[in-house]
């Protein structure tokens, strides 16, 4: 996985987790929903940039 692509995955992941909390603080159930939706897209990203680490290893 690229440096580039594993610190844009969690800024991505801190982004969700700040707004879950916001979302929580000020009982928006949206702003929390949203910041939950942004955590999971960052494990998405994880998940697929370590899929990509594994076949790279793989291959060579």
């Amino acid at each position: 996985m690229s440096l580039e692509d594993r610190a844009k995955a969690t800024a991505k992941n801190v982004e969700g987790k700040a707004q879950e909390a916001l979302g929580n603080i000020s009982g928006d159930p949206e702003d929390k929903a949203e910041g939950k939706g942004k955590q999971a897209e960052s494990e998405i990203r994880h998940t697929g940039e370590d899929l990509k680490d594994k076949v790279k290893e793989a291959l060579d």
